[in-house]
C-alpha cells in the first residue's frame, strides 16, 4: 500500500534510521537530473548538520545499505546527492499500482464551496473558474476516499431580490403572480440595479421590499420563489454543460432564520459589539503584520451583510454536517473577507477549532489583451456564450483536423461539445489555481500541443488500438520489463500517477494533474509512433505492448476525470 514514492522514502528512510539519523532525513523526490537518475534523496545534507559528517560521506553509506534492494537497479552519489534509478521490476509492479492504494487512512468529511452563482443573474465568465477548480477539488478529494460534498451556495438573498420584485412590482401592479419568465430576469436585474443607483426613492422602495421578503411577507415568498425556481433551473442546465455538478443547492437564505439568534448570542456573549451604529466583532490578532478590520455583522440599519450569511453557513454546516476542512473556491480578491470570517467562527465558537477552513483563491481569465474577457463588444460575457463560443470553434477545429470524419453528425456534435469544454477546463487548470491567466481560443483549441483537445485525442487513439486488438482477437498479456527508454518513461509516470494526485490533494492544485497529463500523454504518443503494436509479430510483446496502452487508457480517462473532462469514445 502507499504511492512509488512513498514506498521508496520507507526505504531510505529507514537506512537513515539505521545510521543513527532522522528517519525524515529518507524522504525520496522525483529527481530534477532525469539523465541521471529516476528519483533522488537529499537527506544527507540535512543529516550532516546533526551528525557533524560532510553530506557525501553520509550517501555513501546510505547507499551500502539501500543498493542491493530489488527495488533499485542502480544506486550512485554526486555529492551528497543519492541519486536513484528503478529496477525493471519495480517499475512494471508499481506501474499497475491503483489509486485506491493510496486512499487516506484518516477519512475526512471535506465540504467545498464553490460556483457562488446568483439568482435572477445569468453566470457570465466571472464564475468559470469557480466553478472549474472547485469541481476537480471536489473530484480529486473524493477519489483520495474523503467524504466530499460539493455546495454552490447561491445568492438568493438580500437588496438583489428586493429590487427585483420591487421593479415587477411596478410592472405588474397588484398582480401576485405576475407572468415573468428567464428572459425577463435577464433584462430586469439590471434596469432594477441601474435605477437604484441614480433614484433614492426607488432605492428606499426595494430595501423596504427586501424587509418584507425576510419577514416573511407570503406574497413576496412566493415571488421570490418562482425567481429561484427559474434561475436554479437555469443555472444547473448551464453547469452541467460545464460538467459541473452539485451536492448541495442551498443558498444564503437556507440560513436567514439562524442569524437572529445567532446575533442575539453573540452580543450576550461579549463578541459583538456597536461601533458607528454597526454591529462588528473584532477579527484582529496581536502578531498581524498588516490591518485587519471588524468583520462587520449588521449595518445601522440593520442589513445583514455577506460576512453574516457566511457565519451563518459555517454554524449550519457545523451542526449538520459536521465537517473536517471546508475549502472555499472563491476569487483571490476576497482574500480578506474569507480571513475576517474564519476568525470570526473560531473566535466566537460557531466553527470549533478543529476545523480547518481554506480560502482557496484563484486569479482572472483574461482575454487577449490582458484583461477581463469580455464580448466583442466590451461587455460581460455570459457563460452560456463562452461554452457556445469554445463549441463552436471546436466543431471547426475537427473539421479542419478532418477528426471524427464520417461519424453521425449527432455524435460529432457531441463530440464537438466535449472537446469543447476540454478547451476551456485545460486551459484553466493547466495554470496555477493563484494566477491570472490569457485565453487564448486559437491556442487552446488546437489539436497539438499543451491543450484540452490534443489530451482527448490521444486518450481516443488508445480506445482505437484496444477496440481493434478485440476485433482481431488480439489478447492482452503480462507487461514485460521496458524494451527502451520510451517504454520506460512511459511505465515511470504510471508509478508516479498516485504521487500526483496526493500532491494536487496537498497543494489542492488541480495544475497539477494537468501537468502530469500532459506529459503522460506526450510519452504514450511517442511510443505510438515509434513503435509496432497490432503488427508486432512477436505474441507476448504485442499482448505486453497491449497492456501497456490499458494502463495509459485507465491512466489517462481517470487523471482527465478528475479535471472534469469527460474522453469520447471515438474521434
Amino acid at each position: 500500500m502507499g504511492s512509488l514514492l512513498t514506498k521508496l522514502s520507507e526505504i531510505t528512510g529507514a537506512a537513515f534510521a539505521d545510521y543513527g539519523a532522522d528517519f525524515a532525513f529518507g524522504r525520496v523526490i522525483v529527481s530534477n537530473r532525469p539523465d541521471l537518475c529516476d528519483v533522488q534523496c537529499n537527506g544527507a545534507f540535512a543529516a550532516a548538520k546533526v551528525l557533524k559528517k560532510a553530506p557525501p560521506q553520509i550517501a555513501n553509506d546510505i547507499r551500502e545499505r539501500v543498493a542491493s534492494h530489488p527495488a533499485f537497479s542502480k544506486v550512485e552519489v554526486a555529492g551528497g546527492y543519492l541519486n536513484l534509478t528503478l529496477s525493471d521490476e519495480w517499475l512494471v509492479a508499481e506501474s499497475g499500482e491503483r489509486l485506491d492504494t493510496v486512499r487516506a487512512e484518516q477519512k475526512l468529511k471535506i465540504i467545498v464551496d464553490y460556483g457562488g452563482a446568483n439568482v435572477a443573474k445569468p453566470l457570465h465568465v466571472g464564475h468559470l473558474r469557480s466553478a472549474i477548480i472547485g469541481e476537480s477539488l471536489k473530484r480529486i478529494c473524493r477519489a483520495l476516499g474523503h467524504d466530499v460534498i460539493g455546495d454552490v451556495h447561491l445568492g438568493d438573498w438580500g437588496l438583489q431580490m428586493g429590487m427585483i420584485i420591487h421593479e415587477l412590482s411596478i410592472r405588474f401592479p397588484g398582480v401576485a403572480d405576475p407572468p415573468v419568465t428567464l428572459e425577463d430576469l435577464d433584462e430586469i436585474y439590471p434596469s432594477a440595479s441601474a435605477k437604484s443607483k441614480t433614484d433614492e426613492a426607488y432605492l428606499n422602495a426595494a430595501r423596504e421590499a427586501t424587509a418584507k421578503l425576510q419577514a416573511g411577507d407570503p406574497m413576496y415568498r412566493a415571488l421570490w420563489r418562482k425567481i429561484v425556481n427559474l434561475s436554479v433551473a437555469d443555472l444547473k442546465n448551464d453547469y452541467q454543460k460545464l460538467e459541473t455538478y452539485f451536492d448541495l443547492w442551498y443558498g444564503e437564505s437556507d440560513v436567514n432564520d439562524l442569524i437572529p439568534a445567532l446575533i442575539e448570542r453573540l452580543k450576550r456573549e461579549g463578541f459583538a459589539r456597536e461601533s458607528e451604529g454597526a454591529l462588528i466583532v473584532d477579527v484582529a490578532e496581536p502578531d498581524d503584520k498588516q490591518e485587519i478590520p471588524p468583520a462587520i455583522l449588521l449595518k445601522g440599519d440593520g442589513a445583514v451583510l455577506y460576512a453574516t450569511t457566511d457565519l451563518a453557513t459555517i454554524e449550519m454546516r457545523v451542526q449538520q454536517m459536521h465537517p473536517d476542512l471546508i475549502l472555499y473556491v472563491i476569487d483571490k480578491r476576497q482574500s480578506l473577507h474569507m480571513l475576517q470570517v474564519f476568525r470570526c467562527a473560531w473566535k466566537t465558537g460557531v466553527a470549533p477549532q478543529s476545523l480547518a477552513m481554506e480560502h482557496d483563491g484563484f486569479g482572472t481569465m483574461n482575454g487577449p489583451d490582458g484583461k477581463p474577457f469580455k464580448t466583442r463588444a466590451g461587455g460581460t460575457m455570459k457563460l452560456k456564450d463562452l461554452i457556445e463560443l469554445v463549441t463552436t470553434r471546436a466543431a471547426e477545429r475537427i473539421e479542419e483536423a478532418n477528426v471524427a470524419a464520417g461519424l453521425p453528425e449527432e455524435e460529432r456534435k457531441e463530440i464537438a461539445r466535449m472537446v469543447g469544454v476540454a478547451t476551456l477546463k485545460f486551459a484553466d487548470l493547466s495554470n496555477t489555481r493563484m494566477k491570472d491567466y490569457v485565453f487564448d481560443i486559437d491556442r487552446f483549441s488546437s489539436f497539438e500541443g499543451r491543450t484540452g483537445p490534443y489530451l482527448l485525442y490521444t486518450a481516443v487513439r488508445a480506445k482505437s488500438i484496444l477496440r481493434k486488438a478485440e476485433e482481431r482477437e488480439a489478447a492482452l498479456g503480462t507487461l514485460i520489463a521496458p524494451r527502451d527508454a520510451v517504454e520506460r518513461d512511459i511505465l515511470l509516470s504510471l508509478a508516479l500517477f498516485r504521487d500526483k494526485v496526493l500532491a494536487a490533494f496537498a497543494n489542492r492544485a488541480p495544475n497539477e494533474i494537468a501537468d502530469y497529463t500532459y506529459e503522460l500523454a506526450s510519452r504514450f504518443a511517442r511510443y505510438y509512433h515509434e513503435h509496432h503494436i497490432l503488427s508486432e509479430e512477436n505474441e507476448n510483446v504485442r499482448a505486453s505492448s497491449l497492456e501497456l496502452v490499458r494502463r495509459v487508457l485507465d491512466t489517462l480517462v481517470l487523471s482527465l476525470d478528475l479535471l472534469g473532462i469527460d474522453v469520447p469514445e471515438r474521434m
